[in-house]
C-alpha cells in the first residue's frame, strides 16, 4: 500500500472528509485529489502535518507498521521461483493499487469458500 492509499484509508476510518483533511492540513483539496486521481505519495514537507491530522506516527503512515506490530520480528520467508504461475500472480498483484488488490483477494475468497 503506498503512503497516499493509506491516507485515503484512514480518511476513511476516521470518518474524515477531504475538505476537512485539507482544513485540518493547509494542504490544498486539489493536491489530495491528485493523490488519489494520480496515485501518487505527498511530499516530505507534509508528513508531520499529515500525522498530526490523523493522529498516526510517521512510520505508520510511510511503513503501516505501528509500535506493537510484530513486523520485523518473527521473520518468515517463502522462496518462489522464476517462471512460475505463484510468481506472475505475486508480481501481477505487486503492480495492482489498492482497490484493485482488495477485488482479486475478495475474488480469491469466493472461489475458495465454494
Amino acid at each position: 500500500m503506498t503512503v497516499g492509499q493509506r491516507i485515503f484509508e484512514l480518511l476513511k476510518q476516521k470518518g474524515m472528509t477531504q475538505k476537512e483533511f485539507s482544513e485540518r492540513t493547509g494542504i490544498a483539496t486539489t493536491t489530495i485529489s491528485d493523490w488519489r486521481k494520480k496515485n501518487t505519495n505527498p511530499g516530505s514537507d507534509k508528513i508531520l502535518l499529515i500525522c498530526a491530522a490523523l493522529g498516526v506516527t510517521p512510520e505508520y503512515l510511510l511503513s503501516g507498521v505501528s509500535e506493537d506490530s510484530e513486523r520485523g520480528r518473527n521473520k518468515d520467508y517463502m522462496v518462489i521461483p522464476k517462471d512460475t504461475e505463484e510468481r506472475f500472480l505475486i508480481e501481477l498483484f505487486g503492480k495492482m493499487d489498492f482497490e484493485e488488490r482488495q477485488r482479486l483477494l475478495t475474488y480469491a475468497k469466493k472461489i475458495m469458500n465454494g
